[in-house]
């Protein structure tokens, strides 16, 4: 049975987070034809068990096909999400966060926009009322400043390119992530730059959010960080190392 959806979740630390994602994921997928969907778990050097959530009285009881992929130590999430699409079979293939702050019944408003011809999909915070628990203000400031260094930096007009929810069709997925060199927190506006640089149809779709204690990302360091890779992504395409795809319809074929 061919792969329609692939998940990829990058995980470090989420023993305590996952589990409740890993039910909710379940359960929203438990009608689905066996062997349809997958879920990537990508260990990043985790120390605390999460390697070993996926337990045969778990899987057993799923149609879904869950696999654990493990890094090579910890290398950051831009890695481990480039890890993950790299090995995912489906058709399509979505990414996000481990505490699952976009539930996945929102995923039905980025197949729609695939439905309708967009490459990739993106989840968007910028509705407020679709926000059931917000960043703090210092969080949500610091957002604003970097999408205004995004817009600024790298031309991408999108409100809001750090939303952990985005969705690929084969063929963009099998152009970008071989080229994704950004391992770390700044990855989405590098995969939103090769994307349009590329002539791949991106669509913004505002999702359903709730911010989830436990985040990894460290504000002043990971930030300043996030303000560089701008920097390294122009710094990448100045000096070619973004290498053209090959045809779309060739992809294709491929995949």
């Amino acid at each position: 049975m061919p792969v329609s959806l692939s998940i990829v979740i990058p995980a470090y630390n989420e023993a305590q987070r996952l589990p409740a994602t890993l039910r909710a994921i379940a359960v929203h997928f438990s009608r689905q034809q066996p062997g349809t969907v997958e879920v990537l778990i990508v260990d990043d050097g985790s120390s605390d068990g999460t390697a070993s959530l996926l337990t045969p009285e778990f899987t057993g009881a799923s149609p879904i096909l869950w696999r654990m992929l493990k890094n090579p130590g910890n290398r950051g999430k831009g890695y481990s999400v480039r890890h993950g699409m790299i090995e995912a079979a489906g058709d399509r293939m979505l990414f996000t966060d481990a505490d699952l702050s976009a539930p996945m019944s929102e995923l039905a408003r980025l197949e729609t926009a695939l439905d309708a011809g967009a490459d990739i999909a993106i989840g968007s915070r910028s509705r407020t009322e679709l926000l059931q628990a917000r960043q703090s203000w210092l969080r949500e400031q610091a957002g604003r400043m970097f999408n205004r260094m995004v817009r600024w930096g790298l031309g991408l007009p999108f409100a809001d390119t750090q939303c952990g929810f985005k969705l690929f069709n084969r063929p963009a997925a099998l152009s970008i992530f071989p080229q994704q060199r950004i391992e770390g927190w700044g990855f989405d506006p590098e995969l939103l730059f090769l994307a349009r640089r590329y002539g791949l149809r991106v669509e913004e779709v505002p999702v359903v959010w709730a911010h989830a204690a436990g985040a990894k990302i460290r504000m002043v360091r990971d930030s300043l960080r996030m303000f560089g890779d701008l920097v390294t992504i122009r710094r990448h395409a100045w000096r070619g190392r973004y290498a053209l795809p090959p045809p779309r319809k060739q992809q294709a074929r491929a995949s």
